[in-house]
């Protein structure tokens, strides 16, 4: 008796509607237009090509290959031991908070360089701001607190002629600052992005790392590799997640009226009646929770804002039409 080995689903479950990353990885075209990745694809069990997402550098070269075919970013790389972000979960939080602008313009999304993003803590891979100006044509301003990351992203930036006076990389001076430093006088943006440092100690990061691999493997991994790798503060902070984004909120009332939307993942569940008490605490006049999802993993977005509607409307006038 022979035994037929389980098909993978052709869409990965989830997904925003709008992510070019829905369907299954198309390793032939993908090494079409990044030859580099060819050496890393390999046939597995389900007798599909893949890559072993337990190797950096395979994962690394994945992302190359996804940048350059789905978004025309030609030269890419970040140091060693860098985080290597997974890019369509990042492409799901820019599509998200399209959705949050166009809800508040009338159904259609604003679009073009008068659209001004803050991704706060923005890496040496400058993922987002990657995607969200080859997706809807936003400018960006990308902060960190690590000057390898801010080197790495403005290396990016300058390589590649499409992001070239759209991406502004600036970096942040003072680790316990979120936006003073960085948002300058009379500078508005339409938008703040944040994927907020997820564990509250090194120890914290490496168990969780641990249990990542040990359901990847179902079993427990002989070796503690860093498959997406991440710095120290890519990874982890002082009180974690909860207190990082606390703090932001904090911050966040003294420049009320510089942003439209302030918005934050929050990948802890239980850490998201925290924020939103903060976020009340703080007064903002509006509150969104946008639940988004990747297979298993669930996470949400916290958005809020500190204009009422009738500087809504003006800024809107102004900026969006």
């Amino acid at each position: 008796m022979s035994l037929k080995k389980k098909s993978h689903p052709k869409e990965k479950a989830g997904l925003h509607p709008r992510n070019r990353h829905r369907e299954r990885y198309d390793f032939k075209q993908l090494v079409k237009s990044c030859p580099e990745l060819k050496p890393f694809v390999t046939i597995n069990a389900y007798n599909d090509a893949s890559v072993n997402f337990f190797d950096p550098e395979a994962v690394k070269m994945l992302n190359k290959a996804l940048l350059v075919h789905f978004y025309d970013i030609s030269k890419w790389d970040i140091p060693q031991n860098y985080l290597t972000p997974p890019i369509p979960g990042r492409a799901d939080y820019i599509h998200h908070v399209a959705d949050l602008l166009a809800a508040s313009n009338k159904g259609r999304i604003p679009t073009g360089s008068k659209i001004k993003c803050l991704d706060i803590g923005t890496g040496a891979s400058c993922i987002y701001p990657i995607i969200g100006h080859k997706t809807y044509g936003w400018a960006f301003v990308g902060s960190d607190i690590d000057p390898v990351s801010v080197k790495s992203a403005n290396k990016i930036v300058e390589s590649n002629p499409a992001l070239k006076g759209s991406v502004d990389l600036r970096l942040q001076h003072e680790p316990k600052n979120i936006f003073h430093g960085i948002i300058r006088k009379e500078e508005h943006f339409d938008l703040t992005i944040c994927n907020p440092p997820f564990h509250s100690s090194l120890e914290e990061a490496q168990a969780g790392t641990m249990r990542k691999l040990k359901n990847l493997q179902q079993k427990k991994p002989a070796k503690l590799t860093l498959n997406f790798g991440g710095q120290n503060a890519e990874l982890w902070c002082k009180g974690g997640e909860a207190t990082f984004v606390e703090n932001m909120v904090k911050e966040s009332m003294q420049f009320a009226a510089s942003c439209f939307w302030f918005t934050t993942l929050i990948s802890k569940a239980a850490n998201l009646k925290r924020v939103l008490y903060a976020v009340e605490k703080a007064g903002a006049t509006d509150v969104k929770t946008i639940e988004m999802s990747q297979g298993n993993k669930v996470s949400r977005i916290v958005a809020w804002t500190f204009l009422t509607q009738e500087q809504q409307r003006t800024w809107k006038e102004a900026k969006w039409v």
